[in-house]
């Protein structure tokens, strides 16, 4: 076991946080969208009138209200407010299906949801679900007081509000805000700060959809975690909030942890690469976070071409594997363009909100996801017996600390199997992941659900994925295990090629001969598949169930 030390924890509800840093940092710029900014004192008085109105409409201590939103005002200023009533936040992928978003309401017990008129016709009728009776719609500009020329045509389509009435139980933010609140009762319940301030949605280690609850504690004790281990407080002012909000990583990193000591958020609600990098050169963006993705396409000349790139001080990656390789490209790339950092490296889960390790400001190893934030401690354990193994061998990687969720809401069973209380007295999160440690330092190899069975060994998909993408003709690999007569499941690659490289005898023999050589007989891949692309998730992984169920013939079921 492994442990990161101790650090004063911010005994207060996400919204007595954002209060504290109003009083202490007024007129620092706590937000930027599209070219306008409010500062902290602004910020909590757009909460505090947001909850005034949301109180009107019932909303009281205890209460689930879904945000589908993308990363705009409206997202943020909805998290606070529904903190400062005690309310419990149900965040929601605005790309959400109709079916998904009835799935949440339904298992949150949501009464309001606040989305964009771009995705109104996805939610319900209201009454239509027990208990859900408004549905708030928001145009992204509505907290602006005035757009350019050039943001007007950017937003023409997704701020236009449908023409007439919306339907029974369906309000436009501009007016539900045009609302008078005078007569509104303005005291506010005291929020404690292991009282439930969240619900994330989950896909878990079952593949189920699952809402993992947490705790203002949550939000803040990994908040001020990651700004003890990684060096951020005084080295700069301004985060990219490119992560989607409705995401731990995106919710905890790119937003609470810079309200936490008051530095500006640049909210980007959308985004192409070339958009991006004109936006981190432009405002000279001092922190970033992403998925390996999004940095292996970023950080390239085509974007940032002769590009100074001192200006940024911290670079988070986490969300998926990153190859060794891809990483010391990256870092090279950083290093030529006078970037004083290198990609930090994180691991985490929803269930543990986001990063509960990350790579250490002067030392890191290759391979690794980093060692344990402050106030948290992690272990490897047998996957059968949940007895910890001794440092260098294989296991689940189960973590321990105050960001770890209170429940799976309403799903007693799935948390006991998620949620265990070992021999020391601990409740240890059981991530679903193996790993290892190693002289102190966490190793991620493979998801326990995503080990290959075939013909009695055991094969890691990672493991093999990390072989291929060695290969000079590989771009990218994806490994999964496909029904088989004879082994009853054979392990199965799918390519996409390098630009330039075309598919034909030879390439395939120089890949399959390369794996031979290198990788146990049991573990090659006994069928080779070269596509376009892979396909990924929302968060931008590789979807390998999607792989899975295409070859099943299940690609248009639910799970």
């Amino acid at each position: 076991m492994i442990a990161g030390g101790s650090i004063p924890a911010l005994d207060l509800s996400v919204y007595d946080v954002l209060k504290k840093t109003s009083q202490e940092l007024p007129d620092n710029i706590a937000y930027e969208y599209l070219g306008h900014s409010e500062t902290y004192r602004s910020f909590v008085e757009q909460v505090d009138v947001l909850s005034l109105h949301l109180r009107k409409m019932g909303v009281r201590q205890g209460d689930k209200v879904i945000i589908c939103l993308p990363n705009c005002p409206q997202a943020l200023i909805s998290f606070y407010a529904l903190s400062r009533l005690g309310a419990i936040s149900v965040m929601v992928h605005p790309l959400s299906s109709k079916s998904e978003i009835e799935f949440f309401i339904k298992d949150s017990g949501s009464k309001i949801a606040v989305t964009l008129a771009r995705f109104a016709d996805n939610f319900p009728e209201v009454d239509s679900i027990e208990g859900f009776d408004t549905l708030i719609v928001a145009s992204p500009v509505d907290m602006m007081p005035a757009l350019s020329r050039g943001l007007a045509k950017l937003f023409s389509k997704e701020s236009r509000m449908p023409k007439g009435p919306l339907g029974p139980g369906r309000i436009t933010w501009k007016d539900m805000m045009k609302q008078d609140v005078g007569q509104v009762d303005q005291s506010m319940p005291h929020i404690a700060a292991d009282d439930p301030a969240s619900i994330l949605y989950t896909g878990g280690t079952t593949g189920r959809n699952k809402g993992a609850v947490h705790s203002s504690t949550s939000f803040n004790s990994t908040s001020m975690g990651m700004i003890e281990l990684s060096g951020v407080l005084g080295e700069g002012t301004t985060m990219l909030a490119n992560m989607p909000m409705f995401h731990g990583f995106g919710l905890c990193t790119c937003v609470h942890l810079p309200v936490c000591i008051g530095l500006r958020i640049i909210l980007v609600p959308t985004f192409t690469l070339e958009s991006l990098a004109d936006i981190i050169t432009k405002k000279q963006v001092n922190y970033l976070a992403g998925v390996p993705t999004l940095f292996e396409k970023l950080f390239v000349d085509e974007y940032l071409r002769n590009k100074d790139l001192s200006f940024i001080k911290g670079i988070f990656c986490g969300g998926d594997s990153i190859s060794i390789d891809s990483k010391a490209r990256i870092d090279k790339f950083l290093k030529d363009h006078g970037c004083g950092t290198f990609i930090r490296l994180g691991y985490g889960c929803t269930e543990c909100l986001t990063a509960t390790a990350i790579t250490p400001k002067f030392e890191e190893r290759p391979g690794s996801v980093g060692v344990p934030i402050p106030g948290f401690a992690f272990k490897i354990a047998d996957v059968e017996t949940a007895a910890e193994v001794p440092d260098g061998e294989t296991g689940e990687i189960c973590i321990n600390g105050p960001s770890v969720m209170m429940e799976y809401y309403n799903n007693p069973e799935e948390t006991a199997m998620t949620l265990k209380t070992h021999d020391d007295g601990k409740v240890w999160l059981h991530t679903g992941d193996v790993g290892i440690i190693k002289d102190g330092f966490i190793y991620f190899t493979n998801r326990i659900k995503r080990i290959i069975i075939t013909s009695g060994y055991n094969v890691y998909p990672s493991q093999i994925e990390h072989v291929l993408n060695q290969h000079p003709y590989v771009d990218s690999s994806c490994v999964i295990g496909v029904p088989d007569p004879l082994r009853g499941t054979k392990v199965k690659a799918v390519l996409v090629l390098k630009p330039g490289i075309e598919q034909s005898d030879e390439v395939m023999d120089s890949i399959s001969q390369y794996v031979k050589e290198t990788t146990s007989a049991y573990a090659k891949p006994r069928e080779y598949e070269v596509v376009d692309s892979l396909p990924r998730t929302k968060l931008g992984k590789v979807d390998y169930r999607a792989l899975e169920a295409k070859e099943c013939g299940t690609e248009d079921q639910k799970q």
